[in-house]
């Protein structure tokens, strides 16, 4: 099994990923308490200042969308954010976010007494009477999971102890309302999009090892998904994505403290069911309107509402569980493609704002959010996708004294200590000169993104072991200060280095190229990849694309140096020989303009 690395060993370097990662810091910043906090303040009573009467909506500093006091989802994102926040403190050392939150967890303190020492929700309790009913109500569940998991990243990544009291509390709560519907209503407890419920309650034993934690996972350990997938059957086809795969996170958070493997094969069947016998788009997403499309059916459902957010974030996650329980290069596959054509390309990269959906129709645009006027679901599971970079960059085996790089983002890792202490960097390679970068012209692969270099400073004997991606064209070429090896070991998706380290220079090339990427169900269309990254080609219609040989024969690289992180326009062409010639760009790239996926071939 791989282990993650200790939270802030792992720093993102300069590149694409800590570009992203600072315009979402940016905005986690830019957002004020107030609005952060509102609706636990209406909840508990207090009167925000010059806000007794709302004379002007357009003035008044409310959050509003999903956020606004009328909304019964309301108050769902500050949990995101709180772990978000958490997360980036643990990761960097931010002392100003992190005295950001802080003050956070201060006011939910004060409105959690004000509430009379145990509810602290941005809804009311009498929401949780509906579900006993089962009268309407717009997932209760859902929105206190997020302010339970906000909490408890607080305590765990920030280190605020006093989010851990104000949890205490709250699940006090949670055990008599527990109690009280094994009486009343056993049903409500599986109902309000409860699914996450399952693995907070289980991670807050593992991390207090208090016994009420564990007796309320117990009480949400058997929905009747996970019964359904033990018979083998397709328990998604047709039903909500995003309120099912969090029951997927709690079986396998039940198998990190538990150790049984029905818990690890419930998640594993999940993923099949979910991926494996559905099909994906080219992007990765595998939905849409929010609901999981039949198996091998994704062409019947392109349009404006393909790839909720919020599904490709927990998906990511799942796929992370899996790749750590198992070691198996797939998953780490598909958490690439979804890193660039969702956490990516669904990020507006100048604000740092969400798409909800990912349109894959032809002349399709992005419908991006604003920022304190919408507050979709997304928004939230935005926010913390941006923080995942250095947890899914790098693991370690220690009984195989095996280091394992898993996602080929610029970072750098800190394994070990003392003389076990062993330090790696990543990052594209390029030639430099006076802090500016030139290429060797005689170099023929000096303008890829995929020519990484690895410095390893360490003392010691240990095995460095390099992810192979499955869209590799041909072997990949090593060399080790230098010099090639004579032998390059590549066992089950990985390129093995076992060597004495001291101070070491590795240069790693995947040859990528050009792949079509056809719809099951509609053979004809297809989407054009440079390795895992969808290209987009700026049109407003699909001109279709006339292909006889390889993809390369009908789309040219073009360069243009620049000024940005990379001194070149990363992963941009040109057709060539087309009636009408397109351009096409990461789809990650596309903000504003409209862009063609899938392509009619001939």
């Amino acid at each position: 099994m791989l282990q993650a690395m200790e939270t802030g060993k792992v720093h993102l370097l300069p590149g694409l990923f800590a570009e992203r990662a600072e315009v979402n810091r940016a905005y986690l910043m830019e957002l004020e308490n107030q609005g952060l906090l509102q609706n636990f303040y209406l909840e508990a009573g207090i009167i925000m200042p010059g806000l007794q009467v709302v004379e002007d909506p357009e003035t008044a500093l409310l959050h509003w969308g999903w956020e606004a006091p009328t909304c019964q989802l309301r108050g769902h994102f500050l949990g995101h954010w709180m772990s978000a926040a958490a997360k980036l403190v643990a990761a960097t050392g931010d002392v100003e976010l992190k005295a950001k939150l802080i003050k956070i967890v201060d006011e939910l303190e004060k409105c959690q007494k004000l509430n009379g020492g145990q509810w602290i929700g941005p809804i009311p309790e009498k929401y949780f009477k509906k579900l006993e009913r089962e009268e309407y109500i717009w997932s209760p569940q859902y929105v206190m999971h997020k302010t339970l998991l906000g909490l408890m990243h607080a305590y765990q990544y920030a280190g605020i102890e006093q989010s851990l009291a104000i949890l205490d509390g709250i699940s006090d709560w949670y055990v008599d309302w527990v109690k009280d519907m094994e009486v009343k209503n056993p049903h409500a407890v599986y109902s309000g999009e409860e699914g996450g419920m399952l693995e907070v309650w289980a991670t807050l034993y593992e991390l207090t090892g208090e016994e009420k934690y564990l007796a309320l996972a117990k009480a949400y350990d058997h929905p009747s998904i996970f019964r359904k997938l033990e018979e083998g059957k397709d328990a998604l086809t047709n039903c909500h994505a995003n309120a099912s795969i969090p029951w997927a996170h709690g079986a396998a958070k039940m198998y990190e403290i538990t150790g049984d493997d029905r818990w690890k094969k419930l998640a594993e069947d999940f993923f099949r069911f979910a991926v494996t016998e559905r099909g994906t788009y080219c992007t990765g997403g595998q939905n849409a309107g929010e609901f999981w499309v039949p198996p091998k059916m994704q062409g019947h459902f392109l349009g404006d509402r393909n790839q909720e957010f919020c599904t490709v974030y927990n998906m990511v996650r799942l796929a992370d569980y899996l790749y750590r329980f198992t070691g198996k290069a797939e998953y780490a596959d598909y958490i690439e493609k979804n890193l660039y054509n969702g956490f990516l390309a669904q990020q507006n990269k100048h604000t740092g704002l969400p798409t909800y959906f990912l349109p894959l129709r032809a002349g399709a645009k992005k419908k991006w959010g604003t920022k304190t006027r919408d507050f979709w679901c997304c928004y939230g599971t935005m926010v913390q996708a941006q923080t995942l970079y250095p947890e899914l960059c790098c693991f370690s085996e220690e009984e195989k004294d095996r280091l394992v790089i898993g996602q080929y983002i610029p970072s750098e890792v800190t394994w070990g200590e003392g003389e076990k202490r062993v330090t790696v960097s990543q990052s594209v390679d390029m030639k430099s000169y006076n802090a500016q970068a030139f290429f060797d012209e005689k170099d023929e692969s000096q303008m890829s993104r995929w020519l990484l270099k690895f410095t390893v400073k360490a003392n010691r004997h240990f095995t460095l072991s390099l992810r192979v991606p499955r869209w590799v064209k041909s072997a990949p070429e090593v060399t080790i200060n230098g010099q090639k090896p004579e032998s390059v070991e590549i066992t089950e998706g990985y390129l093995n280095l076992e060597r004495d380290w001291a101070e070491d220079e590795i240069t790693v090339y995947f040859p990528a190229g050009l792949t079509l990427e056809n719809l099951p169900d509609a053979p004809e269309l297809a989407a054009v990849l440079e390795g895992p990254i969808v290209l987009a080609s700026l049109s407003d219609a699909d001109r279709g694309l006339k292909i006889t040989g390889k993809p390369e024969d009908a789309i040219q690289p073009r360069y243009e140096h620049t000024y940005d992180v990379f001194p070149w326009q990363q992963s941009t062409y040109q057709t060539v020989g087309q009636a009408q010639n397109e351009k096409l760009v990461p789809l990650y790239d596309v903000t504003d303009e409209s862009y063609t996926v899938y392509h009619t071939i001939s």
